[in-house]
Parts: structure tokens; sequence; C-alpha cells
């Protein structure tokens, strides 16, 4: 479910890095209490307000923005959150803390 981190923002705390998930199922998933996790520090974590991901939609959890076309998610973190010199990953887990995706990056989106 995680495509893609874009990890390398512009600006020195990179407000503009971003994770992108897409549903690649078939039916609607609810989001609501999943956290998406930075996996190298185990924080900062964000976790999904209610919200449900349709069969083919995508949002993006930025590090301090919100864009509403992308679904009004943010960490809020003033901080860049995803390291620029050496790998790292995300995770996504679902309600009960399972983990349903991880991506490592290079590359990124």
């Amino acid at each position: 479910m995680i495509e893609c981190i874009f990890y390398d923002g512009t600006g020195p705390s990179e407000p503009d890095e971003y994770v992108r998930i897409r549903n690649t199922g078939t039916a609607a998933v609810d989001l609501r209490g999943w956290v998406l996790v930075d996996v190298a520090d185990g924080y900062p974590a964000f976790e999904f307000p209610s919200h449900t991901l349709a069969p083919g939609q995508e949002v993006r959890v930025y590090t301090n923005e919100v864009h509403p076309e992308w679904g009004g998610f943010s960490f809020g973190y003033g901080r860049a959150i995803w390291h620029n010199t050496e790998p790292d990953a995300a995770a996504l887990l679902d309600s009960h803390g399972n983990e349903v995706s991880r991506v490592t990056y290079p590359p990124g989106c």
C-alpha cells in the first residue's frame, strides 16, 4: 500500500517530504487508527483519523504541509523525517498494530 517516499524535500526542514499510499485492492479500506511510522527512528508516527480509501485511490502524508487535494494529512513535524544520506523505511500498521506495508528508499517518488 505504501507506493513511495519523496524523501528529498526543499528547504532545511523539508516540509514537502511525503509518503504516498495507494489502495491497490478491490475493496475500500478504513484507515481509521492506522499508523505510518519512520522505521529507522520509530517516530514520528502519524495516526490516520476517520478516512476511507477507495480502490485505486491514493493519499499523501506530508512532513509539515497540508494538501487537501491529497487527503490533507500531515505529520505536522517541524524538521525533516526521511534521511537524505542513508537508506530508511516507512511502515504502515493497521489499527491492530500489524504491519501491512513497508517501503525502503532510495529510490523515492
